[in-house]
């Protein structure tokens, strides 16, 4: 007798790449999963029926549908599998048709997720949220109340506690609305003071219960609470593999007198912590390009909190891919790279969810208006801060090189101390040809064909975008692991240029036009930057590098 192999439940776990109503009689109500995206977690109840017998003439009773309009959706068919792994599904009335029960029963692994609070680590953690979503996940998000603001004022939404198959969740970082929130020295000292009980509360008395527990790595002294709760554990460490290699290197490093136990220096001196990543000067070690003492000390401290914290994650993932940083993930096979992270269904949810600025998706318009490979864009990322004068050297740069661009200034760009303005005249006589946009949708940006080069602050979010992309870059990096990624992008992958200061730190204008057009005249970075972008794509796709690491990580932390 022919053996019986079980290999259900039968469904796609990449959802958003099969078009359903292919196998469906009916048309599916798409719309129903935007009314339960606007109600609370575990609230709806799900009601089916196989209605075959057409000789009945079935209708509702006398005025039922006005009685009910508020709080009901009648649709003639369901995206089914969508809706049953909706957290707003409290329970199916059912006729219980195999089917039916299959997808009921499969499984609905809860993740809460918490990232640092800062836009460069709520982007990467979102995305993974999103990917995780399509592999049948309920995520509840955590943001503390001041980010949740701006993120939904930034939005222009409603503020929704449930949207895209999304959870929010709010903890107060315990500092004062006026305070900066770019003081990550007083943000951090507050947040580890102030977040874990409200943490704790959240984990054991949460309506449905969590069943995993995913920390940003900068997090990781939240992984005693969850694993207390009883959650399985894991770290998102959401920059490159290799400076969390320069992170974990710390006391190897004070062992060796190459720095002091605050973090400082010894001697000024070249180091190389592995065979696969490039010579770096001690001085540019992440700690050491924070601006000032005061933060350096909190964090670096934070940071050796953190690494002992870690031993509490059962498996570490990173944003980033196998081909991209090779040597340092075959030193360090524990760290698993499922990047880079960005869910395949972008159209259906609102990217501006992880954004604490509103978009100005217009730019995406006037981009269509230009040839390929004609605009250079610019931007600096959520933190970088200008004085007056770099910020008016850096205007009269973009008009010396006279091609089109498109440059992103942040309300809060320049020195607050400091009223920065641009040259008298520039925005006039630039107006053809440049655009000044206060934040832009840069996924979208870095991959529009007119895209000529990146002009970029070089931190891991953009990093990875124009990797992604294919974009070459000139690099321009202010702070903590940007230094460490110039060094990736102009010595180790070799697809762009360091804009250098001059003997007063300033990079002059002659220097932004001069590296412009020997960027886009080398042929090889060109090349090199389509290639890296090969690999990217092998990596996410099925099959690929990333795509079965995230599948493995889904695997284990699904175990329960």
């Amino acid at each position: 007798m022919a053996c019986i192999l079980p290999i259900g439940s039968l469904h796609n776990i990449v959802e958003s790449r099969g078009d359903s109503d292919l196998c469906n009689l009916w048309s599916e109500d798409k719309k129903c999963i935007v009314c339960l995206n606007k109600s609370p977690i575990r609230s709806i109840i799900y009601v089916a029926f196989d209605l075959s017998n057409k000789s009945i003439n079935c209708t509702h009773p006398l005025g039922f549908k006005e009685r009910v309009v508020s709080r009901g959706k009648i649709v003639d068919w369901s995206h089914q599998h969508k809706v049953l792994k909706h957290p707003a599904i409290i329970c199916f009335i059912s006729h219980c048709g195999f089917t039916c029960s299959s997808i009921a029963t499969m499984s609905s692994t809860h993740a809460l997720i918490l990232p640092y609070p800062a836009q460069g680590h709520v982007i990467p953690l979102m995305e993974l949220s999103y990917c995780l979503i399509e592999r049948g996940f309920h995520i509840t998000f955590i943001n503390t109340e001041f980010n949740h603001e701006r993120i939904f004022a930034g939005s222009k939404l409603d503020q929704a506690k449930f949207i895209d198959g999304i959870h929010f969740v709010t903890i107060p970082d315990g500092l004062e609305l006026e305070e900066d929130r770019h003081n990550f020295g007083r943000m951090t000292a507050s947040l580890t003071k102030v977040m874990p009980s409200f943490l704790e509360e959240l984990m054991r008395n949460n309506v449905v219960k969590f069943t995993c527990f995913i920390a940003d790595m900068n997090m990781a002294w939240a992984l005693s609470i969850a694993k207390n709760v009883g959650l399985r554990t894991a770290v998102v460490w959401p920059a490159a593999a290799g400076a969390l290699v320069t992170i974990l290197s710390i006391p190897k490093l004070i062992q060796d007198e190459v720095i002091d136990e605050n973090g400082t220096p010894m001697k000024k001196e070249v180091i190389q912590l592995n065979p696969g990543m490039t010579p770096m000067d001690t001085s540019n070690l992440p700690w050491c390009c924070l601006r000032d003492e005061y933060t350096q000390k909190i964090m670096f401290n934070y940071m050796i909190a953190n690494n002992q914290a870690t031993s509490n994650a059962e498996m570490i993932i990173c944003n980033s891919f196998e081909m991209l940083e090779k040597p340092v993930f075959k030193e360090m096979p524990y760290i698993l790279p499922v990047g880079p992270l960005h869910n395949s269904f972008e159209s259906i949810r609102d990217p501006n969810l992880c954004h604490f600025w509103s978009e100005d998706k217009q730019c995406i318009d006037w981009l269509n208006k230009h040839p390929a490979n004609s605009v250079i864009y610019v931007a600096f990322g959520s933190i970088t801060i200008f004085n007056n004068k770099q910020f008016q050297e850096l205007a009269l740069g973009l008009e010396l090189i006279g091609r089109p661009f498109l440059w992103v200034v942040r309300p809060d760009m320049t020195n607050k101390s400091i009223n920065c303005t641009y040259p008298s005249g520039f925005e006039e006589r630039v107006v053809d040809r440049g655009r000044i946009v206060g934040w832009s949708p840069q996924q979208k940006v870095l991959k529009h064909p007119a895209i000529a080069c990146f002009i970029s602050h070089c931190g891991w979010n953009s990093t990875i975008e124009g990797v992604r992309n294919g974009v070459p870059f000139l690099c321009w990096p202010y702070f903590v692991d940007q230094l460490f990624n110039q060094s990736y992008i102009t010595k180790v992958w070799k697809i762009g240029l360091s804009l250098v200061p001059d003997e007063n730190g300033l990079i002059s204008k002659e220097e932004v036009g001069s590296k412009v057009e020997e960027l886009l005249k080398d042929r090889d970075i060109l090349e090199r930057s389509q290639a890296l972008k090969n690999f990217s794509d092998i990596s996410v796709m099925e099959g690929g590098s990333s795509f079965k690491n995230l599948n493995k990580f889904v695997d284990f932390i699904s175990e329960i």
